[in-house]
């Protein structure tokens, strides 16, 4: 949701207890900030004169940040929850047609099935080996509840559910199969599947295998029902709060997590907009996000169909499981916050509203520094406007933290969801591979011709193009080979073989004796061996799998002949895998990696297959299917860091006695490290305990790079944004930043040279981010601006309290100021000495006129 979206928020206040909480409090000051205003107006007129115009400001400025403040945190929960709705149903959708993609090959290869073919056709008579043939294809490609053949006038030849026996069938789909030369998908109610109210049918027509001519229907009947249940147990909300459906293009419910609460058939309201709008089912109001399939390749699935998932709003903002954020590191948090403006610019905003607050409370505070008499009544004033400044500031730092946290959360949930949803996408592809090699070795062709004494140019050129034909519906495979027993590749897809010199020339890589070894040696046709994924000479030498069953002889399927070897194409199939998943959303990467680090598949370019991606141990041990986010410093950048070990898919990797586990990892960058950057004024430890002493001094304190520091306050005139400085390349002082516009009422502008404090005192040159100010101070008749990290207060020390600093020579610091009895130390800088060393070094030409304004040093 962008920042710029309208959002009722009337509507969702009240289901937001802690919001509710934060607006009472902001109303609260805003009354104060009346009071004192009025208070100044009536008690001291002439004295309040020159601030008045910036209580006024900052009365304003604090209408304006209340409201922003309570919209912010409304938007950005809202936002958190569409979010999480959002890619539940997203991920729902997509993988769901990735799946059914699979189901189009699939079809599309069995419906050329030469054996099946031979059956319809009646060229032999034997229903049972049929159906054992079709029991064995259900048995690998396990997403199927029948398998039917059907002859051309609809009678039922085999099927393989006996529970709904059925002697024939006059549905339209066999018509229109007929009449086809592509696959028929089908979603309705079917006299095929007469126990559901709506099944999903893959059908294609088959042909003779001598005459070509069309003799009857195959068809899949795909387990939708089953599907849904296994995303819904792998991505449901872990406290029932949503529910994800899937709906058709009349946006009626196909799917339901839960049909007591949304039965199926149900016509619910959508959001395809992702508005932050509610919308009424049943009774109740609801946030709902709703998409459509993107895709995969060119497939969009069945039409119409449509993921969703909606949230109660009365449950959508509490109860929830969040990410813990108790653990960072404080200067971790601090430096990300100082990246706002990046990740969440209404954070920025409200953060850089508040410092202006503190701004006009310390400026009015270094403004009657010293002054007695009459000016004692606007020191009153100034001690209100202190006082309720310091509450605002607590409040608004609670609340920032409030909105900061709800950002970071949401950060942190989404990569661990994207993290796990890019494991379940690499495992289901790579069932569908273990599956895919498994049929293909039972292929009557393969085994007959490996199982002869040898294969002549004839057999080899018919194998060569099952191959090829095979390859080109399964796009996902570089290339697919048979082998013998010695391991030398008899046939493969797409070779060459217009000549017997083909076969001859570049000959093929035979296969190596380990993986020979461990296909000879498996047990049963259920059984397959997967290559390490490291490079292979099947792969112009990049790393992938490559999926191995054992071909066995015919008449004794105890014998293995040889075997089939498939080469997943992993560099693309892996790298939109993880785009996918990462939906194109700015500054992620995304990894696949195995337990040692080991880089499988990255959109990271510095970080190729095979590379390492340095990780924490325990993520690395992450139990199967077990998730972890947490917040990290990665590559000197702060980033949110997402990861998920595989746990399989249905049997695959669980019960099928094969196991690779893989990782995956996402990382959110939200900037570079402020490695300056410490606990500010925030901190308690820096909080000074005040007193009003007749003696006293008093210093205008502020930090640098996270130290305390501190001017007389008599040799300060104002604080201003750091963010209007100009910068200027005129002049030699490697501490000089640019020019900073001074604009009073009734004055001239007048500029001044601006230098960086942290560089002067430590030779680090400073970070201008939205807490940071320029002091101006004044010595005699000259004028300059100090660049600091952060602004602190105006507070009265005893002149006991202030020593003498035991660094000698010129030191811009010559004292330190022991408050709060000692606990905290503050340096003090000599004004005189800072002038003195600045003016040593800047050259005489740079009182010239600037823009026919005078420049002042």
């Amino acid at each position: 949701m962008k920042s710029t979206d309208a959002i009722p928020t009337d509507r969702f206040l009240p289901r937001m207890r802690d919001v509710i909480r934060c607006e009472e409090s902001l109303h609260e000051l805003n009354l104060m900030w009346r009071i004192i205003e009025s208070s100044a107006k009536m008690n001291c007129p002439l004295e309040a004169k020159t601030i008045l115009p910036t209580m006024a400001t900052t009365r304003t400025s604090f209408n304006r940040l209340e409201q922003e403040l309570v919209t912010s945190l409304v938007r950005e929960k809202v936002a958190t929850v569409q979010s999480e709705i959002g890619a539940k149903a997203q991920y729902f959708i997509d993988i769901l047609v990735r799946n059914l993609y699979e189901r189009t090959a699939d079809i599309s290869f069995l419906a050329t099935d030469n054996e099946l073919c031979s059956y319809v056709a009646s060229t032999h008579d034997d229903p049972d080996k049929i159906r054992a043939r079709l029991q064995a294809y259900r048995n690998k490609y396990t997403v199927y509840d029948e398998i039917m053949l059907l002859d051309t006038k609809g009678n039922v030849l085999v099927q393989i559910d006996a529970s709904t026996a059925m002697e024939g069938s006059s549905d339209p789909l066999i018509a229109q199969t007929l009449a086809s030369n592509k696959y028929v998908e089908t979603f309705r109610a079917s006299s095929l599947r007469p126990n559901k109210k709506r099944a999903l049918i893959y059908s294609h027509r088959m042909l003779h295998p001598e005459t070509g001519s069309v003799i009857g229907v195959l068809c899949l009947c795909f387990n939708l029902e089953q599907e849904g249940v296994s995303i819904f147990h792998s991505h449901r909300d872990s406290a029932d709060r949503s529910i994800m459906l899937l709906l058709d293009a009349d946006n009626q419910v196909v799917l339901s997590a839960d049909e007591l609460w949304i039965p199926l058939g149900a016509r619910v309201p959508t959001n395809n907009s992702a508005k932050p709008e509610l919308l009424m089912f049943a009774g109740r109001e609801y946030l709902v996000r709703t998409f459509k399939a993107k895709g995969y390749q060119g497939y969009m699935g069945p039409s119409g169909w449509q993921g969703q998932v909606m949230i109660p709003v009365e449950v959508a903002f509490s109860g929830g499981k969040s990410p813990s954020l108790t653990d960072i590191n404080p200067e971790i948090f601090e430096g990300l916050l100082s990246h706002a403006s990046s990740f969440c610019p209404p954070l920025f905003e409200i953060v850089t509203a508040a410092e202006t607050i503190r701004r006009v409370v310390w400026n009015g505070q270094v403004m009657t520094a010293g002054h007695h008499g009459e000016l004692l009544k606007l020191k009153t004033i100034l001690d209100q406007i202190s006082e309720t400044g310091q509450r605002s500031n607590e409040l608004f730092s609670h609340a920032i933290g409030d909105l900061y946290e709800t950002v970071l959360a949401s950060s942190l949930g989404d990569a661990e969801f994207v993290s796990a949803l890019l494991t379940d996408l690499m495992d289901r592809n790579l069932y569908e591979r273990a599956d895919d090699c498994r049929w293909w070795a039972l292929t009557p062709e393969f085994r007959a011709a490996l199982a002869g004494a040898e294969c002549d140019w004839e057999t080899i050129e018919r194998l060569t193009a099952m191959l090829t034909y095979i390859n080109g519906l399964y796009t996902v495979y570089t290339r697919i080979f048979i082998y013998d027993l010695s391991g030398g590749i008899i046939a493969e897809s797409n070779r060459n073989t217009d000549s017997t010199d083909a076969l001859t020339s570049d000959p093929m890589p035979k296969i190596d004796d380990a993986t020979l070894h461990a296909v000879i040696a498996l047990r049963t046709e259920q059984d397959y061996y997967v290559t390490p994924f490291t490079p292979s000479t099947f792969y112009d030498d990049a790393p992938t799998y490559i999926y191995h069953a054992a071909i066995r002889n015919p008449e004794d399927s105890h014998k293995v002949v040889g075997g089939i070897g498939i080469v997943f194409d992993s560099t693309p199939e892996f790298a939109a895998m993880l785009h996918g998943g990462l939906s194109e959303k700015e500054n992620r990467m995304a990894y696949f990696i195995n337990r040692d680090g080991v880089i499988l598949s990255s959109t990271d370019p510095s970080r190729p297959p095979g590379a390492r991606l340095e990780l924490d141990s325990d993520l690395l041990a992450l139990e199967n299917g077990e998730s972890a986010s947490r917040i990290i410093i990665h590559d000197d950048n702060y980033k949110i860091l997402g990861c998920t070990a595989s746990s399989g898919y249905r049997e695959f990797k669980v019960s099928d006695g094969y196991h690779e586990d893989v990782l995956a990892v996402v990382l959110h960058s939200f900037g570079s490290v402020r490695t300056h950057k410490e606990l500010s004024n925030k901190d308690k430890a820096t909080q000074i305990a005040m007193s009003v002493d007749a003696k006293g001094l008093e210093f205008a304190t502020f930090f640098v790079h996270g130290s305390l520091y501190a001017l007389p306050a008599g040799d300060v005139m104002e604080a201003l944004p750091a963010a209007e400085i100009s910068s200027v390349s005129l002049g030699s002082h490697t501490a000089r930043i640019g020019l900073l516009a001074q604009q009073h009422t009734n004055e001239d502008k007048k500029y001044v040279w601006v230098f960086d404090l942290g560089y002067l005192l430590r030779g680090i040159p400073s970070i201008i981010d939205s807490a940071s100010q320029v002091i101006i101070v004044r010595h005699g008749s000259q004028t300059i601006g100090l660049l600091v990290s952060e602004l602190h207060g105006v507070p009265q020390f005893d002149p006991a309290l202030i020593v003498a600093s035991p660094i000698a020579g010129k030191a811009l610091v010559t004292h330190v100021i022991k408050a709060n009895n000692g606990e905290l130390l503050i340096q003090s800088i000599n004004t005189t000495c800072l002038f003195d060393q600045l003016l040593g070094a800047v050259e005489k030409q740079e009182s010239d006129i600037v823009e026919g304004s005078q420049l002042s040093i």
